[in-house]
């Protein structure tokens, strides 16, 4: 399963330029019709520097790959992302670059139907240039090891 050593790790930091144009994409594709998330003039008048990004928008910011696949995406292994939250300090706007830094929050085992399943938690900061967070995100990580089956088996 996970190597509990693991817990306490952090990944080597990230920066992320958010660009306007990696906002819309993202607006585009979860379905956002918002103008704050297209348009700078929209954007300022509501207030904001620049277009603003989708609550959901740092599933898309580079943090950590190596920390996650080095932990859980070995050969025998199923991986689903269960849950992810996230809080905010401020709004992600245009023009920002954020250095992203991760880290191994946790990991505990839970005996399952199928199996052995582990459960890992990742935490993510993003900072500004300034130093100042910007927001956090936690994400569930389920692990569980590959049902064996017979070979020629038929399984679901």
């Amino acid at each position: 399963m996970v190597d509990r050593s693991a817990t306490g790790r952090e990944a080597k930091a990230a920066v992320n330029e958010v660009e306007r144009g990696a906002i819309r994409r993202f607006a585009e594709a979860i379905g956002e019709t918002n103008p704050i998330y297209f348009e700078e003039a929209a954007a300022r008048a509501a207030g904001y520097r620049s277009v603003v990004a989708p609550p959901t928008f740092p599933t898309t910011l580079r943090a950590a790959s190596d920390l996650r696949e080095g932990l859980m995406l070995s050969p025998g292994k199923h991986l689903l992302q269960a849950e992810q939250s996230f809080e905010y300090a401020r709004p992600i706007v245009a023009g920002d670059k954020l250095t992203v830094r991760s880290k191994v929050a946790g990991i505990e085992s839970r005996p399952t139907p199928s199996g052995p399943t582990d459960v890992v938690i990742i935490e993510d900061e993003g900072r500004d240039e300034a130093g100042e967070l910007v927001y956090r995100s936690r994400q569930l990580w389920v692990v569980r090891m590959a049902p064996k089956h017979a070979p020629g088996e038929i399984h679901d």
